[in-house]
């Protein structure tokens, strides 16, 4: 697989941090995790996360197998050693921590790069390791707030106040960039046999994710006025109607052969020039017309008649039938291990060594000896560590 032979640190909790672990481990990457003893992995626990399948969470399961756990106390001097001992060998080092923690706790990157120059050192926080916003608090709901994303996240069918995007958008799109921004530096350091330190902001994730709708603030130093934006409400073709049987559908092409296809499909030509000019007023009859077509019908009516039709469209599933459709199954997006636990399948599909899934799940500590036997430690010495509290056993 491509990251064999790659060995990673990943000090994170939640999701932004171990979504990028998890994108390396499926692709051959070793990952050991390293947990508190006495606060291991949130995600872990039914008390926050209530859906459990086969003896783990669900969101535990999609974040964290085919790792290694060594549960680590790195506020003992004798534990963060035994990490630096790990970075001066290792590959990626991630961190999701408070700017300024891994510098209190003795681990930040100016030390580790030290230890092993040639580490990629990633660090994850809500807005960064600098501005004026670095010590704030901040959860994924939070940090797209910040960028404000939610005040247009909103239905176009009524004046509703914002809505929390249904995915944990700020998570998952930092996520990816740092999986990117680690691919880049581990290209270059074969180039200068040296790492890098990368800071990704889950807020600037979703800042990055926002070129098609930042026309009116940078051209016309404005908020967008929703209903006049062509991906806010205000097209015609990129909306979502009502149909009899309370189900929704979702139309999402704008250019004129859809336009063409579905209007004169409809018996409505003249919809067709005005749908395909700007956004806003000028879809407004084509709009209120076709919530009024779409509520004429059922879902399964609305699929019969879009059938062979060359339209942008979707109906809008709810999650359950999403993740049971013939796509996801057979593109491999959902998967089950040999005790028929679901897993999130691999989304990166290479057509040589591809991707392989590691269903082993972790138990706290469950990797501890096994790791400082790799570093020298012998029985003696893992028992006295255990015993005063610096590492978990399992």
């Amino acid at each position: 697989m491509k990251l064999e032979g790659l060995t990673v640190l990943d000090l994170s909790l939640f999701l932004p941090g171990p979504a990028v672990s998890q994108m390396m481990s499926d692709h051959g990457a070793r990952i050991i995790k390293i947990e508190n003893p006495a606060a291991p992995e949130p995600t872990r626990s039914s008390d926050f996360f209530p859906w459990v399948q086969g003896g783990s969470t669900v969101m535990f399961r999609a974040t964290q197998r085919g790792k290694e756990s060594l549960a680590l106390n790195l506020k003992s001097d004798e534990g963060r050693d035994i990490l630096l001992k790990l970075a001066a060998e290792a590959d990626v080092f991630i961190e999701s921590f408070r700017p300024g923690v891994m510098k209190r706790l003795g681990i930040d990157y100016d030390v580790v790069s030290k230890i092993n120059p040639k580490i990629i050192y990633c660090s994850l926080s809500a807005f960064g390791q600098d501005g004026p916003w670095k010590d704030r608090p901040a959860h994924d709901t939070a940090a797209v707030a910040a960028s404000g994303v939610l005040s247009v996240s909103r239905s176009p069918s009524d004046e509703s106040g914002p809505a929390i995007v249904g995915v944990a958008m700020s998570d998952i799109l930092s996520s990816h960039l740092a999986f990117g921004g680690i691919m880049m530096a581990l290209y270059r350091r074969q180039l200068t046999d040296l790492g890098d330190y990368i800071d990704i902001s889950m807020f600037e994730s979703v800042l990055n994710a926002s070129p098609n709708i930042v026309g009116p603030v940078f051209a016309g130093g404005q908020a967008p006025d929703r209903l006049q934006e062509r991906t806010h409400g205000g097209n015609a073709m990129l909306n979502i109607y009502e149909l009899k049987d309370g189900t929704y559908l979702a139309l999402a092409g704008g250019e004129r052969k859809f336009v063409s296809e579905l209007f004169s499909g409809l018996g409505r030509p003249d919809f067709i020039d005005l749908v395909t000019g700007p956004a806003g007023d000028g879809h407004r009859e084509a709009i209120a017309y076709l919530r009024d077509i779409f509520l004429s019908k059922t879902r399964a009516e609305w699929e019969e008649w879009f059938e062979g039709r060359d339209i942008g469209w979707m109906p809008v599933m709810d999650l359950a039938e999403a993740w049971d459709s013939k796509q996801v199954w057979e593109r491999d997006m959902r998967i089950k291990d040999d005790q028929g636990n679901d897993h999130i399948g691999i989304p990166i599909k290479f057509l040589n060594e591809p991707g392989k899934v590691h269903f082993h799940l972790p138990e706290v500590g469950q990797h501890t000896v096994s790791i400082l036997d790799e570093l020298g430690f012998d029985e003696r010495e893992v028992k006295e560590l255990s015993s005063s509290g610096i590492v978990g056993v399992k």
